[in-house]
């Protein structure tokens, strides 16, 4: 758990860095508010992407496991 835990917030803050570093320059261009506007949108983006991916996740991989008939993910959904 304490590795799905740590992969989850570096992956969250990395991924959502880029995102909405690019479309908040996309979308605002490189104003005054910028920088405060990319912050406040990286830290919402950046706690509605963890809490996916740690509850999201796991559903998903069992999902695939199914679908691409991966023995395991269908004995841990008993």
């Amino acid at each position: 758990m304490k590795h799905k835990l740590t992969f989850a917030l570096i992956m969250g803050m990395i991924t959502t860095a880029i995102i909405s570093f690019t479309l908040i320059a996309l979308n605002l261009g490189f104003s005054e508010k910028f920088l405060t506007t990319w912050l406040r949108s990286w830290s919402i983006s950046y706690v509605l992407a963890v809490t996916a991916m740690l509850t999201i996740a796991p559903r998903v991989q069992l999902l695939v496991g199914y679908l691409l008939g991966n023995p395991a993910s269908r004995q841990e959904k008993k």
